[in-house]
């Protein structure tokens, strides 16, 4: 018997979630059809934020001065780092991981600086977000697997549409300007 009656127990109830499974998810939360949607409509302005938030969370969990803004802001340089540590960490809580961090990281920098390409080819800049969605989909599987009761951020809402709607009438008319030039 405890010395003091009203200690917690030492042990934990099956079914109730634990502390920790209600604590922040270790990345940015946002469903994969959400990234595909924002990045599209914002021209690839929303991958900045990717991963800004994805900084954050990893300064937030690994208690390091890393300065978010500006690795989001040269994320060409810092996007290898960024997938290394969703890989790192993947590894860490399941002893392997598939995530190829350096083939997606080349292959977002060659889609991101497709946007030089004369018309039409600059199109396929818009593409890059593919190279986000297998690691955003093993940040969302690891959200799970450590803070089951995080938010999804699975719709557009709020503030997203800000973005969605007149991103989405610009890219609109210049999809069809591009069909309709000489």
């Amino acid at each position: 018997m405890s010395a003091n009656p009203y200690a917690s127990p030492d042990f934990q109830v099956a079914d109730l979630p634990s502390r920790q499974a209600s604590s922040e998810p270790p990345f940015f939360a946002v469903s994969l059809s959400k990234l595909v949607v924002m990045s599209v409509c914002t021209l690839g302005l929303y991958e900045i934020y990717w991963f800004y938030r994805n900084w954050r969370c990893i300064r937030h969990r690994e208690q390091s001065n890393i300065a978010p803004a500006l690795r989001a802001l040269v994320a060409l340089f810092y996007c290898y780092q960024c997938f290394a540590r969703i890989r790192a960490y993947d590894i860490e809580k399941n002893g392997s991981s598939p995530l190829a961090a350096g083939s997606l990281a080349v292959g977002w920098i060659v889609a991101t600086l497709l946007w030089k390409l004369p018309d039409p080819y600059w199109w396929l800049s818009l593409l890059a977000f593919a190279f986000l969605l297998p690691v955003q989909a093993c940040a969302n599987r690891l959200n799970a697997q450590v803070s089951p009761l995080h938010k999804r951020n699975a719709s557009v809402r709020g503030w997203d549409w800000l973005a969605v709607i007149p991103g989405g009438a610009l890219l609109l008319l210049a999809f069809l300007g591009t069909l309709l030039a000489p």
